[in-house]
């Protein structure tokens, strides 16, 4: 049997992209860059020219091998429309990302985690293979024993400064039609931890949580259920966060649980009054998704309405924006800490495990065998004292680094150049320029993310 069309249709985008960039030379001074209308990175970068590289096209689900449990996708699809691709074959990617605008390469030359993730790791530990196009501009295909295997564990967490991934393969995982979550409330971190730990060590399917508080803790665990008593939805009027503190049982369809947290951008949605149920209504269900409040973010950003607010109540403000990875054993210090000197609340609580201790991607470096707690808190802070900027940033950072965890790079750093090159790889990752990208097309990371170059 031949190749499919949805095959031989993705060769022919590559065979036009590598035309095109061979018609405009990549001898040009300006770093390369993506051009794409939408980004789920959190962090601004000084303005000055780019080499813009188009491939809004590769955005397809090429093929799903129900036998062999795995998919062959474009690396600019969304994970909205790869889940509904997998879901009408009765499966989903092993981890898919809260939001629906996330891209597959994105989450892979990112850091993607979800409520698998206790088994099945970040989204990159999912993939099989993978097709770079390099800054040279070559594709190169990447396996995890193949004469490219240093890119294929040297791309996750290099956003776009090794290239960019056009194809890839990603395991995925059988799904029934509904979902069944149990929501256990606590009201000491000691004993939420621990739970949470040993939740993830059951037969769950998922497990995540949230904390409202420091008394007010809620572990949720969920499982694949063939038929449901009562289905919720959280599309529209409902607010899924709200809910974990008003029920010990929710039945969701599959679809509606691995969308839930979208809808309110977990609870980044009360930042726009979206919370409020006159304003819901005006804004519609067509409206209440993380592609809206991104946008709504993006013109606060331009325009600076919140920081200018602040400024006329005599106040300074710092986006605190930050993913970060602890070992479970120093979760209860972190989380000490975020009260004590950050404050922000809810903060959204998802474990990791490395599946695969073989594994081992060079630029977001984990313990195999290590139980790592994801704290995902979002926010503006505002004060009246005057600090140097990043100042909340950098205390985190310096916390992170000291309990031996780890941060995503999706938002503002500020790291010095030596905590950098030590969290991150950058002596392997130099090795790998030298390889992809000699001439230096691309952006370096540290530049990229600390310096916003």
């Amino acid at each position: 049997m031949g190749p499919s069309a949805e095959r031989l249709a993705h060769e022919a985008r590559r065979r036009r992209v590598l035309a095109l960039l061979s018609e405009q030379g990549t001898g040009t001074a300006a770093p390369m860059a993506l051009a794409k209308r939408t980004s789920n990175l959190f962090r601004d970068r000084e303005a000055g020219p780019r080499r813009r590289i188009d491939l809004t096209d590769f955005d397809h689900v090429i093929g799903i091998d129900t036998a062999r449990n795995t998919v062959e996708v474009e690396g600019m699809a969304t994970y909205e429309r790869l889940v509904a691709a997998t879901l009408q074959h009765g499966m989903m990617p092993a981890v898919v990302p809260q939001l629906k605008t996330i891209t597959v390469g994105g989450a892979v030359a990112g850091v993607g985690i979800e409520a698998t993730s206790m088994r099945q790791g970040l989204v990159h530990h999912s993939m099989l293979a993978l097709d770079v196009l390099a800054p040279t501009g070559r594709v190169v295909h990447c396996t995890p024993d193949n004469a490219h295997r240093d890119l294929f564990f040297g791309f996750p967490n290099s956003y776009g400064s090794l290239g960019y991934a056009l194809r890839l393969v990603l395991r995925t995982l059988p799904v029934q039609p509904f979902v069944r979550v149990a929501y256990i409330a606590f009201d000491d971190p000691e004993r939420f931890f621990p739970a949470l730990a040993e939740a993830c060590s059951s037969d769950a399917d998922f497990v995540d949580g949230v904390v409202f508080g420091r008394r007010s803790l809620v572990l949720n665990i969920a499982h694949f259920e063939h038929d449901a008593p009562w289905l919720s939805n959280y599309a529209f009027e409902g607010i899924y966060y709200r809910s974990l503190l008003q029920m010990p049982v929710d039945h969701l369809s599959v679809h509606d649980y691995l969308w839930r947290w979208d809808t309110d951008w977990f609870w980044c949605s009360r930042n726009f009054g979206a919370q409020n149920p006159l304003v819901r209504r005006l804004l519609g269900r067509k409206r209440l998704n993380s592609r809206t409040y991104t946008r709504l973010m993006r013109l606060n950003a331009r325009w600076g309405v919140t920081r200018r607010l602040a400024q006329w109540r005599g106040l300074q403000t710092e986006s605190v924006i930050q993913d970060v990875d602890i070992p479970v054993h120093a979760a209860t210090a972190f989380l000490d800490f975020l009260q004590r000197e950050i404050g922000i609340l809810p903060i959204w609580i998802c474990p990791l495990r490395v599946p695969d201790p073989g594994a081992v991607f060079t630029l977001y470096p984990l313990q195999a065998g290590t139980l790592y707690i994801n704290f995902g808190f979002w926010d503006v802070l505002e004060h009246r004292e005057v600090y140097e900027p990043g100042h909340f940033n950098r205390l985190i950072e310096r916390e992170v680094l000291r309990l031996g965890g780890i941060k995503s790079l999706y938002s503002d750093s500020f790291f010095t150049r030596d905590e950098f090159d030590q969290a991150y790889g950058m002596q392997a990752y130099a090795g790998l320029k030298r390889r992809y990208d000699p001439q230096g097309r691309a952006p370096d990371l540290f530049d990229k993310c600390v310096r916003r170059r």
